[in-house]
């Protein structure tokens, strides 16, 4: 077959155009990054100018259609997958009434929602009053409304970054479910938007549905390329865009991860642990699964924020030497980051980190942990505690999982920065005590949105058979017997009792500073 798919993946750094054919086979892609992640005009805020974003998809697509002339004319869909909770607002004409909101940004608006009294004594009774306070003082929209409001009244359309992307490339104002990830008027278990005469969500969320998109399942044809969106691109012909899902919902599909009994670890900025399911799972409590790419499936989850983003500090504070190194070399400074563990021992000498970098909504007040420090620590063992801390993250990650699937995960595929370090990979299969794969290719977000675009285009009867035909691994790390009881040991005895003796702390500091907002 020569047909190709043209997979998008914008991410917080850089954009990536992936050409693809019909058996998962990266054919070329080039990655953009962008002059700078995100603009802060105040600090805490993230922000970045949409033409940062066009400019990129154009640059890419020239560069690639430059090396591959005649590929380029194989091309018979389009498909996007973009970075989570990033928030776009648009005016009646399609234009950016301001740059986009990223989902890192730290903004929070004033509580101002008028919860009907059912639900406020239901928060109450399950614990989620503070969970619901916060969420909707993260709601950009709410801010917007409330410090911005000649935009808010301008704003005709409300989309996250992925329905931007669709509106760029087809002119229309449509998204796929799988892509509804954020603090907006959704309902997960109903995988629609919610309505306020049965749900909870638009008083928290208060967006007018007029202002949302039009939601589709993945693998939908949401409309052609406009003719401006073929100037951009070099591409004539009219194509279609077919609909996908989010960066890490389309990575979970092309690591093969099509139930419970495996799991994709994402080691990205924000690590994650997800399964696919057909049922409605909470692995945290009354915190919803997100819509799979898979239609009527759910993918659920749990982050670890600021993850993976805990090793791009460390070799930024700590690493110029192995960043020299590696240049001198011509390899990643991932390989000389791997000798530097060589040095080390597992369980790191007793020093564990508990990696609540980023505070979630059920432990608002939580901050990062180091304990165990001794006179044999160097610069070496953080490095490898930031790993096992992050590995042991994940390790109980899983077993939230297992209690409400009932059903024992027995492999984890690996995807994201973090996986292309094999020591990082052997370290989670021995925290883990499972066995670890990693996929043939790194861009795991565009393979997942090339599967649903073929499944989109009927090149295969289901996702099952496209993942059979398009997802391979490259690896398969099995857990060290010797090493796995003492992660056992150091988990059950030392890691999971962390929180629980801090936690006191933690509100005294929050306290005392006001850090982090609630």
């Amino acid at each position: 077959m020569n047909d190709l798919i043209l997979s998008i993946d914008c991410g917080t750094q850089s954009l990536r155009v992936l050409l693809f054919d019909p058996f998962g086979r990266l054919i070329d892609f080039h990655k953009e990054e962008y002059p700078q992640p995100y603009t802060s005009l105040k600090p805490g805020w993230a922000e970045q100018d949409l033409s940062v974003y066009e400019q990129a998809l154009a640059k890419s697509c020239f560069v690639l259609k430059q090396r591959n002339p005649e590929k380029w004319q194989m091309i018979r869909a389009v498909s996007v997958t973009t970075q989570r909770d990033t928030c776009v607002l648009l005016d009646g004409e399609g234009r950016p009434l301001k740059p986009a909101i990223l989902w890192l940004d730290q903004r929070m608006a004033e509580y101002d929602c008028h919860l009907p009294l059912h639900y406020k004594i239901g928060f109450k009774i399950i614990g989620m009053d503070k969970a619901a306070f916060i969420s909707a003082k993260k709601c950009k929209a709410n801010w917007i409304r409330q410090n911005e409001p000649e935009i808010w009244k301008k704003t005709h359309k409300f989309l996250l970054l992925s329905g931007w992307f669709n509106y760029l490339l087809t002119g229309q104002f449509i998204d796929s479910v799988a892509n509804q990830i954020g603090h907006i008027p959704f309902n997960y278990k109903k995988q629609r938007w919610a309505d306020p005469k049965t749900d909870y969500q638009p008083y928290l969320f208060q967006i007018e549905k007029e202002k949302l998109p039009q939601l589709v399942d993945p693998a939908t044809i949401i409309g052609e390329l406009t003719e401006y969106a073929r100037q951009l691109m070099g591409l004539m012909s009219k194509i279609p865009v077919i609909a996908a899902g989010s960066d890490k919902g389309c990575e979970t599909l092309a690591m093969g991860c099509l139930n419970e009994s495996s799991a994709c670890a994402s080691l990205g900025t924000t690590a994650t642990l997800q399964i696919t399911s057909q049922k409605y799972l909470e692995p945290i409590k009354f915190m919803p699964p997100y819509p799979a790419v898979i239609p009527g499936h759910f993918n659920p989850e749990v982050e670890i924020f600021r993850g993976f983003w805990m090793v791009s500090w460390f070799k930024n504070e700590f690493g110029n030497y192995e960043a020299q190194l590696a240049a001198q070399r011509g390899v990643g400074i991932e390989e000389i980051f791997d000798e530097l563990l060589r040095n080390t021992k597992p369980g790191s000498m007793g020093l564990i980190l508990q990696p609540y970098w980023g505070a979630g909504l059920k432990m608002p007040e939580a901050r990062g942990a180091i304990i165990g420090f001794g006179d044999v620590h160097s610069r070496a063992y953080l490095y490898r505690a930031i790993i096992e801390g992050l590995s042991y993250a994940l390790l109980e990650a899983a077993g939230k999982m297992e209690r409400v699937s009932g059903v024992p995960i027995e492999k984890v595929m690996v995807a994201g920065g973090g996986s292309r370090s094999d020591f990082v990979c052997q370290i989670l299969s021995n925290v883990l005590n499972r066995e670890v794969f990693r996929g043939e290719i790194y861009e795991g977000s565009g393979l997942g949105a090339a599967i649903v675009g073929f499944v989109g285009l009927k090149y295969y009867r289901d996702f099952n058979e496209a993942v059979k035909n398009m997802v391979r691994y490259s690896k398969k790390f099995e857990p060290q017997k010797e090493h796995t009881q003492l992660y056992s040991q150091l988990y059950e005895k030392v890691y999971r009792k962390i929180y629980k003796r801090l936690r006191p702390l933690y509100k005294a500091m929050q306290k005392i500073t006001g850090y982090p907002e609630l």
